[in-house]
């Protein structure tokens, strides 16, 4: 077995905002991108996602902000020290997960 899913029920699921970050930049080295441009202007739009209705397993709202948390087929989280409240969890995404079905699927 590679792996067991886990699925939260929506009933005892408990709300959370998740932040999904990305590349800031969108060239790979804007300082040195020869257009004519400031580093800014490379500033990748999507770098934040932010989904403030995720669901989450009722057992984080223990969850301290040092540790790691595997969201399943999203990658690691953490949660955020300073936004993070007892009714408002924020988790961080730190880490994606490989997707080896999406390369299969090329």
């Amino acid at each position: 077995v590679k792996g067991v899913v886990h699925w939260v029920s929506a009933a005892k699921a408990l709300p959370v905002e998740v932040r999904l970050y990305d590349r800031l930049f969108n060239h790979e080295s804007p300082d040195a991108a020869k257009d004519g441009t400031d580093f800014v202007d490379h500033i990748n739009p999507d770098s934040l996602t932010v989904i403030t209705t995720a669901m989450a397993e009722p057992s984080l709202q223990n969850a301290k902000a040092e540790l790691p948390y595997q969201f399943e087929r999203e990658g690691y989280f953490v949660l955020d020290s300073e936004d993070a409240t007892a009714d408002k969890l924020v988790f961080n995404r730190t880490v994606t997960l490989r997707d080896t079905w999406a390369k299969s699927q090329k």
